[in-house]
């Protein structure tokens, strides 16, 4: 651990984080070439932004690439750079590319994928990067991000920035398919699952000549409703991990006392543009939501189902279903077959006929939405009657006497009544 910092109670500023990462740089000695790994801005509240400016900062033109971890997301494009990265020289920047430009590492055995799975998935996945992960020669590989509950791996962040954030097709499809098949709700919320032991094997078998360096935040929200960062963590193993993960439990957790019977979940169109992340609105709900309940998604900037061209033409052909019918699915169909990231997607966008999801989106029509077996209400209808400027998070009467649940950032946290977590 180079620095760490942080409670449930933290509220670190600008400062206190430069000054911080600062020290953290300084333990590490003289670099020649700094590669920084931070996310996309579909995490843009993960603080990754300044401390990406900030690492340029310190190490000037030692700091040659920024490779944004977009995994199969849409590359950034200059506009969402310039609004996450600041000063950042914009010729620094690289785009990966899931599909090529890739390098192996090593593979994962079919019998330890096995294991740690109970026996659901038996295939090997393959550890892989990006040709300039491994074949840049860097002497530092900054990888930025923020730790919070995450419905693959179990808990965000870490080498998954690493192999799947610059990570190639078929080892994002493994993964994904392996954490939805052993089940969100085994895995939503917890540091050790079987996808993250997959990608710990990589670390600790292929990966040790990497010389990477983990910059790890929590975000949470204060008594205000206000962003707050209460964690920040940077060491060069899975002990800088733990400690951010225990900390975003507590932060970013709510456990609660009963379910809800009907919640309403905004989507911010600066950060959610498609249902791929939209989605975070079910599955960081489902362990909530009581049966027969209703899940309301108040989604003005969604305009897509994929981040990826041929995703989205899946997701379309299929639509939403519960985890016996896409297994059933994947079993007859190759197309699903050589994209089971998407067949994953398929069952984390279900209730697993639970509860019902109203989905209101701003830039897709009824009839799409329809046409992927979720129902449909008008935006500006909703808008009327759920403002998002004047709700507040969590339970809370409306004036007809209705009792609604707010959640007005899925990304930030995870939801879960008694019952359903342990």
């Amino acid at each position: 651990m180079y620095f760490q910092k942080g409670s449930p109670t933290e509220n670190l500023t600008a400062d206190v984080l430069r000054q911080g990462l600062f020290q953290a740089l300084g333990q590490l000695g003289k670099r020649r070439k700094v590669l920084v790994l931070p996310p996309d801005i579909t995490r843009f509240h993960s603080q990754a932004g300044p401390l990406t400016e900030w690492a340029w900062e310190y190490y000037q033109e030692k700091l040659t690439d920024v490779l944004p971890a977009i995994g199969s997301h849409y590359p950034m494009c200059e506009r969402e750079i310039d609004a996450m990265f600041g000063r950042v020289p914009r010729e620094l920047f690289r785009v990966h590319d899931w599909r090529k430009g890739l390098a192996t590492l090593g593979e994962v055995p079919s019998s330890f994928v096995s294991e740690v799975s109970d026996g659901l998935v038996e295939y090997g996945i393959p550890i892989q990067v990006d040709a300039l992960v491994a074949q840049g020669h860097h002497d530092l590989i900054l990888s930025i991000g923020q730790v919070v509950p995450h419905e693959v791996v179990g808990m965000a962040n870490y080498n998954k920035n690493v192999f799947v954030g610059t990570g190639g097709a078929d080892g994002i499809h493994k993964t994904h398919f392996l954490g939805a098949v052993y089940g969100m709700e085994r895995i939503m919320g917890r540091a050790r699952t079987p996808v993250r032991s997959v990608l710990n094997y990589g670390s600790d078998r292929f990966a040790g000549h990497l010389p990477i360096v983990y910059v790890l935040t929590v975000v949470g929200k204060d008594c205000r409703g206000q962003l707050a960062v209460r964690g920040l963590f940077v060491g060069d193993d899975v002990e800088c991990f733990h400690r951010a993960s225990e900390l975003s439990l507590k932060v970013n957790f709510e456990l609660l006392d009963k379910p809800i019977r009907k919640a309403v979940v905004y989507l911010d169109p600066s950060e959610f543009r498609s249902t791929w992340l939209g989605n975070k609105s079910i599955y960081r709900t489902r362990m909530a939501i009581a049966d027969g309940g209703e899940l309301i998604v108040l989604a003005p900037g969604v305009a897509e189902f994929g981040e990826d061209p041929g995703i989205d033409r899946l997701i379309r052909k299929y639509g939403y279903a519960g985890t016996p019918k896409v297994l059933d699915w994947v079993k007859g169909n190759e197309d699903l077959q050589q994209n089971l990231s998407a067949a994953a997607h398929l069952i984390h966008g279900s209730s697993e006929g639970r509860f019902t999801i109203t989905y209101c989106p701003g830039k897709i029509s009824q009839e799409e939405i329809e046409s992927v077996h979720f129902r449909y209400a008008r935006l500006e209808t909703m808008l009327n009657r759920y403002d998002p400027g004047k709700l507040k998070d969590g339970f809370q009467p409306m004036p007809d006497g209705e009792e609604i649940f707010y959640i007005s950032n899925p990304a930030l946290g995870l939801w879960a009544t008694k019952g359903r977590f342990s």
